[in-house]
C-alpha cells in the first residue's frame, strides 16, 4: 500500500480528475491524502480520500470564493491578479505542505502540472511524484503553441517564431510565479527553474488528453503517457430525465463551473437554436438566479438548469456548445458529439484551436458570438457530417486510451509495490 499525497490546485475542474485518480488508486489498495486550503475540503466528494488543510492564517476558511470570482473573471487587468493567487498558492504549498507530507508519512505526491509546488515539495522531501496535467498538457515544443494561445499549429520558421516571441510574452507576465518558484528552488537546494514545464516529473507524466486531440508532437519524453479523460466510473452518474423528441436535434450547451454567470451569451446561445428548431439544454453551473434562468427560456431554451449529468446529456447530443474547458471537450468527444467552441480564458483558446485542428467541430470568438453567427455555425455542425465523422474516429480513440484505470496502473508500474522508482516503459 502506498500513501500518496495529492496537490492540484482548489477548481474544481482539477479535483474532479484528481478524485477519479484517487478513486481508482484507493479501489486498488492505496491511500490518498488532498493537500489544500480548508475550503476545498467542502468541495471533495471521495469519501475513501483523505483532506489535510493548510494555509489557516494566509488562505483561511472563506477566502477561496474571492479566489474562484477572480479566475471567473480574469480579463486583461484582473489576470494578473489570478498571477498572484497562483503565486500565493505555490508559496502556501512550498511553506507550509513539507512539515504535513512528514507528519502523514507520504510515500509519494501526485502533482498536477498547474500547481509546481507539488514538484517542488517532493524533490525537497526526496519522494518520487507523478505531473498529472488536468488541463492541455504545458510541456514545451518550439512548434507547439502554449496552450493559452488561441492560434492554429503551423510547421514554419513563422510559427516557430511566433510560439518563441508569445512564450517570452508569457513568460513575463508569470514572473510572479517564477519568482515563488525560483524562491523555493533555492530555499529548497533544488536545482533553479522559473517555469510550469520544468517542474514535471523525470518518472511518470499523464495527461488526460488523447494524441489525435493534440498539435502534432515530436519532443514528449517516453515517460509522457496519454491516458484520456480521468473520470470516474459512468454509473456513478445520473440519468437525464428529460423528455426529449427524438425527432429533432437536441442541443448541449455549457460555460463551465467558471463560466456559468455569463447570462448575456447563454442568451445569445439560447436566441441562436430557437430558429433551428432545435431542443436546448442550458447548464449555468449556479452562475445563474432563477429569473435569469426562466429568461432565458423565454429566449429559446427548452430547460435550464443549475447542474446536468453531463455524460449524460452528451450522450443524447447532436451538438454542444461550450466554452472549451478540457473536461467538457473530452466528455464530448467520448460521446462523438461535435463542437461549437466559445473560449473565454486559460487553455480554453489552445482547446478551441486544437478543435478546429482535429476538425471536430467551430470556434467562435465570445465577444463576437452573436445569436446569428451561433446558428451559422450550429447548422453547419448539425447539417455537414463530416464533423460528426471526425469526432466519433477520435472518441473511439478517447474510450480506448484507459482513463483513471489506465493512469493508476502507470503508477503503480512507475512507483513499484514498495513505492521505489522503477523503470516505466514508454507508451503514449
Amino acid at each position: 500500500m502506498t500513501h500518496f499525497a495529492a496537490i492540484a490546485p482548489p477548481f474544481l475542474s482539477h479535483l474532479r480528475a484528481f478524485e477519479a485518480v484517487a478513486w481508482t488508486l484507493t479501489q486498488r489498495g492505496h491511500r490518498v491524502t488532498f493537500v489544500q486550503q480548508a475550503d476545498v475540503a467542502e468541495l471533495l466528494t471521495l469519501p475513501t480520500a483523505g483532506f489535510a488543510a493548510i494555509g489557516a492564517e494566509s488562505h483561511p476558511p472563506g477566502s477561496l470564493a474571492a479566489v474562484v470570482r477572480r479566475a471567473a473573471q480574469p480579463g486583461p487587468f484582473g489576470i494578473r491578479r489570478v498571477i498572484a493567487d497562483m503565486a500565493a498558492s505555490t508559496a502556501l504549498f512550498c511553506r507550509e505542505s513539507p512539515d504535513v507530507l512528514r507528519s502523514l508519512k507520504v510515500d509519494a505526491v501526485l502533482a498536477d502540472q498547474m500547481e509546481p509546488a507539488g514538484a517542488l515539495v517532493a524533490e525537497h522531501l526526496g519522494l518520487p511524484f507523478v505531473s498529472i496535467a488536468c488541463a492541455l498538457p504545458f510541456n514545451r515544443e518550439p512548434l507547439v503553441p502554449l496552450p493559452v494561445m488561441p492560434w492554429r499549429y503551423r510547421a514554419t520558421d513563422w510559427g516557430e517564431q511566433l510560439n518563441l516571441h508569445s512564450s517570452r510574452v508569457y513568460d513575463r507576465l508569470m514572473r510572479p510565479h517564477a519568482e515563488v518558484i525560483q524562491h523555493y528552488c533555492q530555499a529548497f537546494g533544488l536545482a533553479p527553474r522559473s517555469t510550469l514545464s520544468e517542474c514535471l516529473s523525470p518518472l511518470l507524466q499523464i495527461s488526460q488528453t488523447v494524441p489525435g486531440f493534440d498539435f502534432p508532437r515530436h519532443q514528449l519524453p517516453a515517460n509522457f503517457h496519454a491516458v484520456g479523460p480521468l473520470r470516474r466510473p459512468l454509473e456513478n452518474e445520473a440519468e437525464l430525465n428529460l423528455p426529449i423528441d427524438p425527432t429533432r436535434p437536441f442541443v448541449f450547451a455549457s460555460l463551465g463551473t467558471l463560466q456559468g454567470h455569463r447570462y448575456s451569451l447563454l442568451r445569445n446561445i439560447a436566441r441562436a437554436c430557437k430558429p433551428l428548431g432545435v431542443q436546448l439544454l442550458i447548464a449555468h453551473c449556479g452562475g445563474l438566479n432563477a429569473a435569469q434562468a426562466a429568461r432565458l427560456q423565454g429566449d429559446g431554451a427548452h430547460w435550464v438548469t443549475d447542474f446536468a449529468p453531463q455524460r449524460a446529456a452528451l450522450a443524447r447530443a447532436a451538438a454542444v456548445i461550450t466554452h472549451a474547458g478540457l473536461n467538457t471537450v473530452l466528455d464530448a468527444l467520448e460521446a462523438g458529439v461535435p463542437m461549437l467552441a466559445l473560449p473565454i480564458a486559460f487553455d480554453q483558446p489552445g482547446v478551441a484551436a486544437r478543435i478546429e485542428h482535429a476538425g471536430v467541430g467551430l470556434r467562435l470568438q465570445p465577444q463576437l458570438a452573436s445569436p446569428a453567427r451561433i446558428s451559422h455555425a450550429l447548422q453547419r455542425l448539425l447539417s455537414e457530417g463530416e464533423f460528426r465523422r471526425r469526432a466519433a474516429q477520435l472518441g473511439a480513440q478517447v474510450r480506448q486510451a484507459g482513463g483513471a484505470v489506465r493512469a493508476a496502473e502507470l503508477i503503480e508500474a512507475a512507483l513499484g509495490t514498495d513505492g521505489q522508482r522503477l523503470e516505466v516503459a514508454s507508451g503514449a
